[in-house]
């Protein structure tokens, strides 16, 4: 009897480990998201998370890297999604899409722009300040020459001084192309900026302070809603200069104004086989540029995280972002929230 008793325990016990979930055994893994250090960018990722988390019941994560290594991993589907991609702007990224490895989803914000720009004070004044204009005449990147004491470096006094983008965006790249194209070596320090909120503090402080600052900048961003800045004429865009300024390693750049910007949703391959309904999410999204500039100012200004204005503009704005998501996944995420 007692040896039934133990049998019988026995196959109750085998039973109910047969019974245990799979997932538990075989969790789902992560999506992995780009961990993007730029404002807009981080809260891109930060709505998108929100919207496969809640929407979806799929976890995510966030891993780092710089704009080059980024793209890297993502061919390689070490991470799944770059939530803003500048499509098309890097050699790695056209290599990656042309053999299918990487694809760049939507349209997600019309009307993005890069250049390099200078407060509007520099060249018109500010009487309300004190300020007199200290380059009236400034209007391209021709005329910078002229205008080295300007922008006088401090550690280097005999030149001007141009805030590149952080080492490892793309964007340093093709800025440090573009100061030899323009032969701006001599009058001018090509200096960079630790990340972007580095180069974020560094301009709205000389902002701030009535000081003149020359500097790469893009849209959207903060500081494009909260300043007064003009932005300097380049030559037109010209595909064949612009592959010279993509390559760190050309000797001979040409010199023409950025790329039309593209941005996208990047993700990998695996990725887009494998979530088609994630896919079909990303292809819609659209943020309105004046929106999107304005909530960044804000977030700059009050040093609000990322994740947090997710969940606000998620709130707010539900007449942008529930025209992305099929309506039982809209309600999901209002519910969560």
């Amino acid at each position: 009897m007692k040896k039934l008793k133990h049998l019988f325990g026995c196959s109750l016990l085998a039973l109910a480990v047969l019974a245990q979930p799979t997932a538990a055994a075989d969790p789902v893994k992560p999506i992995h998201f780009g961990d993007i250090t730029w404002e807009s960018g981080s809260l891109i990722t930060e709505v998108l998370r929100l919207i496969v988390e809640k929407g979806y019941g799929l976890p995510t994560d966030t891993l780092p890297g710089s704009t080059v290594s980024l793209e890297a991993a993502l061919a390689k589907d070490d991470i799944q999604v770059i939530g803003e991609e500048w499509a098309g702007r890097s050699p790695a990224w056209v290599k990656a899409e042309n053999e299918g490895k990487v694809f760049g989803l939507g349209d997600t914000v019309k009307g993005a722009t890069e250049g390099w720009w200078v407060p509007e004070f520099v060249i018109k004044g500010d009487a309300a300040r004190g300020i007199k204009p200290l380059a009236p005449d400034l209007k391209s990147v021709a005329d910078l020459p002229r205008y080295k004491d300007v922008f006088r470096d401090p550690e280097d006094p005999s030149r001007g001084r141009f805030l590149n983008s952080p080492t490892g965006w793309t964007s340093e790249i093709v800025n440090s192309q573009k100061l030899k194209a323009y032969k701006l070596t001599d009058s001018f320090v090509n200096f960079r900026t630790g990340s972007g909120a580095a180069l974020d503090a560094e301009v709205a402080s000389s902002i701030r302070r009535g000081k003149p600052v020359l500097f790469y900048y893009w849209s959207p961003t903060p500081l494009l809603g909260r300043f007064k800045l003009v932005k300097l004429e380049e030559p037109p865009f010209n595909a064949d200069a612009w592959k010279t300024l993509s390559d760190a390693k050309n000797p001979n750049p040409i010199g023409t104004r950025s790329m039309p910007a593209r941005l996208a949703i990047g993700v990998s391959a695996p990725f887009k086989a494998q979530y088609p309904q994630l896919v079909s999410v990303f292809e819609k999204v659209d943020l309105p540029i004046d929106l999107l500039n304005g909530i960044l100012g804000d977030m700059s200004e009050k040093r609000t995280p990322p994740r947090q204005v997710a969940e606000a503009f998620l709130k707010d704005h539900p007449d942008v972002w529930q025209q992305w998501v099929p309506a039982d996944v809209a309600a999901k995420v209002k519910g969560a929230l």
